[in-house]
């Protein structure tokens, strides 16, 4: 509880940020979070999700693994990802998400912080595979606000869920818009 006020003393007073939020807090989703346009965003997000009373695991390169990052990541709940390897992250991430009673995966789907209009679709094929929710998180930096007002069931139709996801992102602006691509 002192560390959920520490984060809404964060985000809340010194960042000067707010929140939207109507979807109900699941045990186990895909989060989708846009635009992704500077590293802040993450830093940002972790307290946004600290200030719900959650927490969030997320992939990210293994080359930031290093010492003595990697402590700090780990704690902050990243899993490294290894892109040189072919693996299926949907599978271990899939499985992941079985084994687990309480799981939340932040992705971010353009997979770069350059302007990237071809999102990757892990993300999605995570949540279908586990059959769990893909929470929209949207992040403002004009208003200050992240927004999660929408959730999407993946139906198996990649296409045209990936409209309706993409269309829900159309409003936001990046610290850095010129970087966010639909």
């Amino acid at each position: 509880m002192m560390k959920q006020r520490l984060y809404r003393f964060i985000y809340y007073r010194l960042l000067g940020w707010k929140t939207r939020v109507t979807v109900p807090e699941y045990d186990k989703c895909v989060i989708c979070a846009a635009p992704h346009t500077t590293n802040w965003d993450l830093f940002i997000g972790k307290l946004f999700y600290g200030v719900m009373g959650r927490k969030a695991c997320f992939m990210m390169k293994k080359e930031w693994f290093f010492f003595p990052l990697n402590l700090l990541f780990r704690h902050m709940g990243g899993i490294p990802v290894d892109r040189s390897r072919r693996t299926s992250l949907v599978e271990q991430m899939a499985e992941r998400f079985r084994l687990s009673q309480y799981f939340h995966l932040a992705i971010t789907p353009e997979g770069t912080r350059k302007p990237n209009p071809d999102w990757k679709r892990g993300f999605y094929f995570i949540a279908l595979k586990a059959q769990v929710p893909i929470v929209l998180v949207g992040i403002d930096y004009p208003s200050k606000t992240i927004s999660v007002t929408q959730s999407i069931i993946p139906t198996g139709d990649v296409e045209q869920d990936m409209v309706k996801i993409k269309d829900y992102f159309r409003h936001f602006r990046g610290k850095h818009p010129e970087n966010f691509r639909l």
